[in-house]
C-alpha cells in the first residue's frame, strides 16, 4: 500500500473532515471555472476514445483542492485511485512496485511530486511515455546483471505540487496537461462554507458564512478549519447556530482579523514596520525577528500578504506597503505619505 505524506501533516480530524466535505464530481466543485471546463473536455474525450486521461500536473498554494481534483478525476473516469507522495518513495524499486500494481486506466496520484528523488523520478519517464518500467536484475559474475523490461497497464499520473518551479523539466514536459489553481473569491468561499456547514450539520446564517469566508484567505482548507472552530464556539457559547456575531467573537478569540491575518502575519508586518522602518529587509532577517524559519515565512505567510498587497518583494528585500500601514493603523512614513497638494506620493 502506498504511503501518503503531506507537507503539513493533517490531524485525524482533518482527514475525517476531508472525506466528509470533499466534492466527488466536477459539478460539485466550487470555483476554478476554467480548470474545471478544460478537465471536463479532456475527460469526456478520453472516455469517448476509451483511453486513460493524459497525465495531469496540478499546482498552486496549499489547501486549494489539488488532492480533491485528483479524486474527482478518478471518479469522473470511473476508475480507482492510488495515492502516494514524493517523500514516501525513496528507492526506484518502490516506484516500480507501485506502478506494476496499477489496473488499466487507474489514476496514480503523487502528492508533492517535486520532492521525488532524481533516480526515482527516472523510473517514471518510460512509464509515462511507453507504459513500461525497466528493472535491473543482479546476476553472478562480471556483466551478470541484466535489464528486465516490465510492461504496464495504461494509467494516468496526476502530480500535485506547491512548488512548480522545483518540478524537473524532464518530468514536467511529460505531463499532457498542466493546471494552476488560484485563490478563491469571497463569493466562492461563502458557497464552500455553506456546503461544508450543511455536510457537518451546522446551522449557519448568511452573516456567519460571510465572516468565515472573508477570513479564510481564499483557501477552502482554512475555511473548513475555521468553520469547525466557530462551530465549537457556537455550541458552547451560543445556541449552536453560527451567526455573524458568533463568528466574529470566535474568530477574534482565535486572533484571526477581518481580512484573515493571524497573529504571525500581524507579527511579521509589525516587525517590518516598527523595527525596520517598513523595509526593505532581507528574508532571513525578518524571519529571525519573528522566530520563524525563512522557508516558512516565504511559503506560508508571504503569499497571502503579497496577494493582499501588504508586502512587496524588492531586489533589496521585503518591504511593507501603504496598505500594510493602513491596516495596522500606523502613521505612514514620509516616502509613502500622499502629497495632498499634488495628489502624489512623496
Amino acid at each position: 500500500m502506498a504511503r501518503r505524506l503531506v507537507a503539513s501533516t493533517p490531524t485525524p480530524e482533518d482527514l475525517s473532515l476531508d472525506r466528509t466535505l470533499r466534492p466527488r464530481l466536477l459539478d460539485e466543485y466550487v470555483g476554478q471555472a476554467q480548470v474545471k471546463e478544460n478537465l471536463r473536455i479532456a475527460i469526456q474525450a478520453a472516455k469517448l476514445r476509451k483511453e486513460p486521461l493524459e497525465h495531469v500536473l496540478i499546482y498552486g498554494p496549499p489547501g486549494l483542492g489539488k488532492t480533491t481534483l485528483a479524486h474527482i478525476i478518478a471518479q469522473e473516469m470511473g476508475v480507482n485511485i492510488r495515492i502516494t507522495s514524493g517523500p514516501a518513495i525513496e528507492k526506484p524499486g518502490e516506484m516500480a512496485s507501485l506502478l506494476t500494481i496499477l489496473e488499466s486506466h487507474d489514476v496514480f496520484f503523487v502528492d508533492e511530486v517535486h520532492r521525488l528523488g532524481r533516480i526515482v523520478e527516472e523510473v517514471l519517464y518510460p512509464a509515462m511515455e511507453e507504459q513500461r518500467v525497466d528493472v535491473v536484475v543482479p546476476g553472478k559474475g562480471p556483466g551478470g546483471a541484466r535489464m528486465l523490461r516490465i510492461p504496464l497497464k495504461p494509467f494516468t499520473l496526476v502530480g500535485a505540487t506547491t512548488r512548480y518551479a522545483l518540478v524537473s523539466a524532464p518530468l514536467r514536459n511529460r505531463f499532457g496537461s498542466t493546471y494552476r489553481l488560484d485563490y478563491y473569491s469571497t463569493d466562492e468561499m461563502v458557497t464552500i462554507v455553506n456546503r461544508s456547514a450543511k455536510a457537518l450539520g451546522v446551522g449557519i446564517e448568511p452573516g456567519g458564512a460571510d465572516e468565515i469566508a472573508q477570513r479564510a484567505r481564499g483557501t477552502p482548507r482554512i475555511a473548513n478549519r475555521l468553520l469547525r472552530r466557530v462551530r465549537d464556539y457556537a455550541q458552547v457559547k451560543g445556541n449552536g447556530v453560527v451567526t455573524k456575531a458568533t463568528a466574529q467573537k470566535a474568530l477574534s478569540g482565535l486572533q484571526i482579523d477581518p481580512v484573515g491575518l493571524d497573529s504571525v502575519d500581524v507579527k511579521l508586518l509589525s516587525a517590518l514596520v516598527e523595527k525596520y522602518g517598513g523595509g526593505p529587509v532581507g528574508l532571513e532577517t525578518i524571519a529571525a525577528a519573528i522566530g520563524e524559519e525563512p522557508d516558512t515565512v516565504m511559503e506560508v505567510y508571504e503569499p497571502y500578504l503579497l496577494q493582499l498587497g501588504f508586502l512587496e518583494r524588492t531586489p533589496r528585500g521585503r518591504a511593507a506597503t501603504r496598505l500594510a500601514y493602513e491596516h495596522l493603523g500606523v502613521p505612514l512614513p514620509r516616502h509613502l505619505a500622499p502629497d495632498r497638494e499634488q495628489g502624489k506620493l512623496v
